[in-house]
């Protein structure tokens, strides 16, 4: 077995109202910063042992489409490395 660690981001797909992101926006807009969008995103690294990186992600999707995204409502992307 060989040590990965698995990077899955976790956002809220668009048009989906996101205050958290809202609310920064419009504080750097204060700020003077000019920008189209901002959306914030959830970042979990999960360290694990597998036979082979594709392993890694397929356990590191599946973590994420039955516990750390709803895909209803959030969008996610998964990557692997090795550690």
């Amino acid at each position: 077995m060989t040590a990965y660690t698995a990077t899955v981001t976790v956002r809220l797909k668009r048009g989906v109202l996101d205050p958290e992101a809202e609310t920064t926006r419009k504080a750097l807009e204060r700020l003077g910063f000019d920008l189209e969008e901002l959306r914030a995103a959830d970042r979990f690294e999960i360290d694990l042992d597998a036979d082979s990186e594709e392993e890694a992600g397929e356990r590191a999707e599946k973590m994420a489409e039955r516990l750390l995204a709803n895909p209803t409502i959030h969008d996610y992307s998964v990557e692997v490395e090795g550690r």
